[in-house]
Parts: structure tokens; C-alpha cells; sequence
């Protein structure tokens, strides 16, 4: 009589295995993707929180808000975070801010600007002494209040209950 003692594993137990650990991992890798998103998404708020703090320490200290001009999209009278104009802007703001931050997944791509990619845009506004500031989230969250910029409103983000698209500003009261 012969015995079959062979311990060890089916290819089928294997496979089902391999299955299990890739459908594991795959639950994993998305979950890090959007913890990455929402990581992105609260360094833009806080660049940008710093950014407003900056604007206002200037507007004490000078009376106005720094010009901003030169940039190549979305028009000379920005300052855009993708192009050669932040810097300006950046020299401006030195001696209240050290490094004036780019986020997180900057282009280099002068016509990617806050309002249909990954940038940040600053304006002076030239009535009312004020400033427009936009940036892009990657998940929608919150609504866009939007700001008042010569007298007009502006809503980049549009009227949704949550959008991508941040409009802020400051008016000194």
C-alpha cells in the first residue's frame, strides 16, 4: 500500500493567496493616494494662510500691497506661481516671509495658473487698494466665497457647495 504524505501547498491555495495579498495592497495604495491628495491639499492652505499674513505685514508696513506684474498667463498684471513673476513677488514679500512657497505639484508651464492647474496667482488689485489671491485643491471641499477686486466680484471657483478653485482677498478695513 502506498501513502501519499506530501505536505505543501496546491497551486490553486497559492494563487488564492497571491490574490488575496494583491487585492490588500491595491485597498493600501489607494488609501495612501488620497492621504497624499489631502496632504497636498492642507500644505496649499497653510502656504496660502502664510501668504495672507505676509500681504498684511507689507500692507502695515508700507501702506499698499505689493505690485505684482510680469506674468505670462493669466495676464502681466499677476503674479504666477509657474513663472518668472513670483520671484518678483517673492523679493517683495523677503523681509516677511522668507521663501515665498510654490505648490506642491508646480509646473514649470507658464500658462498653468491657479484657475486650471496646480499654481498660485496673486493680483493687486487697483482700486480699493485690495488683492485677489486664487489656488487649485485637489479635492473639492467648501464653497469659494470669492472677493471683490475694482469694485467687481470674483468667484473663480464658481457656485458649488464644494469646488476645486479658491478666490480670496484681502481690503484693509
Amino acid at each position: 500500500m502506498k501513502s501519499n504524505n506530501k505536505k505543501g501547498f496546491t497551486l490553486i491555495e497559492l494563487l488564492v493567496v497571491v490574490a488575496i495579498i494583491g487585492l490588500l495592497a491595491s485597498v493600501v495604495i489607494s488609501s495612501l493616494n488620497s492621504a497624499r491628495k489631502k496632504a497636498r491639499d492642507a500644505q496649499r492652505k497653510s502656504d496660502v494662510h502664510q501668504l495672507v499674513i505676509a500681504l498684511e505685514l507689507y500692507y502695515d508696513a508700507y501702506g499698499v500691497y505689493p505690485t505684482a506684474t510680469g506674468a505670462t498667463a493669466p495676464g502681466a498684471a499677476w503674479a504666477n506661481s509657474a513663472d518668472g513673476s513670483w520671484t518678483t513677488l517673492a523679493t517683495a514679500l523677503s523681509p516677511f516671509l522668507p521663501s515665498l512657497a510654490k505648490d506642491p505639484l508646480q509646473t514649470t508651464n507658464p500658462s498653468v495658473w491657479a484657475y486650471n492647474g496646480f499654481a498660485y496667482s496673486y493680483l493687486r488689485c487697483s482700486t480699493n487698494n485690495s488683492y485677489m489671491f486664487i489656488y487649485h485643491l485637489e479635492e473639492a471641499k467648501g464653497p469659494d466665497f470669492g472677493t471683490f477686486c475694482n469694485s467687481t466680484f470674483y468667484k473663480y471657483g464658481g457656485a458649488g457647495a464644494n469646488t476645486y478653485v479658491k478666490t480670496i482677498g484681502g481690503k484693509p478695513s
